[in-house]
């Protein structure tokens, strides 16, 4: 049976979503009971994420030269990165770091595990089923964002600006999912699309569980 782009993408939503509470962290900063030094250790892992994510959607769009439609979902999500940079400053300001800081500070292995296997997908995984496993991650995690931008309004006291980073992840992205669509619908077409989409789906999703973990482990030292 032929599947459409609009399946797979579902499927692997559905399939991949993380379980009712494996999030340990935001059902704490939703409840105004996180640590304050708990958002800035996410602002300072952020630090080191972004740039590496950067990194990895740039050398995916290099891998996709024969391949428009990924490269231009690989290139939004590059441009995305350059924006989630800049209004992270916001936040980081917010919190009272200072450039000393967030050049000083250590990130902890379970927080980089989301971006070292990001690189290691932008170097060997198929493209398009980078994009299915991407697309998954990101349904996720923009329903964390949308959860953190209304807790540090009405339980932390943070303004618009200092919520921009988790209001830009939390806004419809309609732009970018008809580019996930364009691209898996081609990879569909060209035979592209492996079983191994969901394989890297499932563990981008650990990883990204273990990024917020890590985080809550650390506020539950206090």
């Amino acid at each position: 049976m032929t599947r459409t782009a609009q399946e797979v993408l579902a499927a692997a939503v559905r399939e991949l979503a993380p379980g009712t509470g494996a999030n340990r962290l935001v059902p704490r900063i939703a409840a105004g009971q996180a640590p304050v030094e708990t958002l800035a250790a996410f602002a300072m892992e952020q630090h080191h994420v972004i740039p590496s994510d950067r990194r990895s959607f740039l050398h995916l769009t290099e891998r996709c030269a024969a391949d428009p439609a990924a490269a231009t979902f690989f290139t939004s999500l590059a441009h995305g990165e350059n924006i989630a940079l800049d209004r992270l400053g916001a936040l980081a300001d917010a919190l009272g770091l200072d450039d000393e800081s967030v050049d000083g500070y250590q990130p902890k292995p379970g927080c980089q595990a989301y971006p070292a296997y990001a690189a290691w997908l932008a170097l060997n995984a198929e493209p398009v089923d980078v994009v299915i496993a991407l697309t998954a991650n990101f349904a996720a995690w923009g329903g964390y964002c949308r959860t953190m931008g209304r807790a540090l309004r009405e339980r932390y006291g943070f303004g618009d600006e200092a919520c921009g980073f988790f209001d830009f992840f939390a806004e419809p992205a309609s732009q970018l999912e008809q580019q996930a669509l364009a691209a898996v619908q081609a990879g569909l077409d060209a035979g592209r699309v492996t079983p191994l989409a969901h394989r890297y789906g499932r563990l981008l999703q650990a990883y990204e569980l273990m990024f917020w973990n890590t985080l809550a482990e650390q506020g539950n030292e206090r």
